[in-house]
């Protein structure tokens, strides 16, 4: 039998865990997440179902008192008006679930938000609540924050200086420095192909050795919504692979199928283990920034913005469906644009 992709066991380890949310819900969420099962990914209802357990959690302890999550109906919530829906927002600022005390942001809260207006629309359409409440109350401002991303000008070289330490462990403790040689072409590799493409990190932890084809510098990744695109790569990328694929040649039948980045056990990189080693090397470089995985996107499509002038390659290179979200990328490099806009007026009168 052939092995699952990792694609297929993510999307099957989603529907799993979701299932056993459903269990500890009311009986009409099921109908709820088998109406949307088409039209989303096995990934998002996960998302729906962490929400909606938030959100029964807090109706049997703040308005429902008397009855158990399994107890509410679609009557209960009926009857819930737009200042329920407010204090269930005001509850995320700081709630306790399953013995576990957790905390929302703005963005957590707009996520909630949007989960409780789908499930009620749904319903809503069904002719089985009479209104979609939620969608009377305003989304949560979210405060822009800065990008954090790492410099390369005159003054600053954070991305040479990344790169140079991923490749000879300097700065390195000599517990890590025991490890380094077994993975500096791995994690060349891996740091050289988020910065030169940007990459997400489950697009990464993703790719087969068959997805890179060095001969044209490009390689097949699987988009956010499972969408395939082919992306192309500079030539510090292609030696970055190149390197790294040849210390792979034992793996030489079925070559092709195996994960590219493998763990020191052996099996497919995990993102987790992706996020560590991104933190191990930026903490050496600029220890004030807290470097990620999605830290080296921004530092990608900064770049590339900077280069091209063109927010819709960017869009089109970091697979945004809505190029507002690609803005925040444009919004990180206004004082540059700014900088340059006042330098270069001129006020003088031409003259006749």
């Amino acid at each position: 039998m052939k092995e699952k992709s990792y694609y297929e066991q993510r999307e099957i380890n989603c529907i799993e865990r979701l299932d056993k949310i459903i269990d500890t819900l009311p009986y009409y969420v099921q109908e709820f997440f088998v109406g949307v099962q088409l039209t989303t990914s096995a990934l998002t209802r996960l998302n729906y179902g962490y929400d909606l357990r938030v959100f029964f959690d807090f109706l049997t302890k703040k308005i429902f008192r008397h009855k158990q999550i399994e107890d509410i109906t679609l009557s209960d919530l009926a009857r819930l008006d737009t200042s329920d829906i407010e204090y269930f927002l005001a509850y995320l600022s700081h709630y306790n679930i399953n013995g576990k005390d957790e905390r929302c942001t703005e963005t957590g809260k707009a996520r909630k938000l949007s989960t409780l207006r789908a499930f009620y629309k749904y319903f809503f359409n069904r002719n089985k609540l009479p209104a979609n409440t939620p969608t009377k109350v305003s989304m949560p401002k979210i405060h822009e924050k800065e990008i954090i991303r790492l410099d390369s000008n005159s003054q600053v070289d954070e991305i040479g200086d990344m790169l140079y330490t991923v490749e000879t462990g300097s700065g390195l403790s000599k517990q890590q420095r025991a490890f380094h040689n077994a993975t500096k072409l791995r994690d060349t590799a891996i740091i050289t192909l988020f910065l030169g493409t940007g990459i997400r990190i489950s697009e990464l932890v993703g790719l087969n050795c068959g997805d890179i084809d060095l001969k044209t510098n490009s390689f097949v990744v699987t988009r956010k919504g499972g969408n395939r695109a082919v992306l192309y790569f500079n030539n510090q990328v292609s030696l970055a692979l190149n390197e790294y694929l040849e210390t792979r040649q034992s793996d030489k039948e079925k070559l092709d199928e195996q994960p590219l980045f493998l763990s020191l056990q052996n099996k497919r990189i995990c993102a987790r283990q992706v996020q560590e080693l991104v933190k191990k090397y930026a903490k050496i470089v600029s220890p004030l920034k807290k470097i990620t995985p999605h830290k080296l996107r921004s530092t990608f499509g900064t770049n590339l913005y900077r280069q091209t002038g063109d927010i819709y390659v960017v869009a089109d290179c970091l697979g945004h469906k809505d190029v507002n979200t690609t803005k925040k990328h444009y919004a990180a490099i206004t004082e540059d644009i700014r900088k340059s806009a006042g330098m270069n007026l001129n006020l003088t009168k031409k003259s006749d």
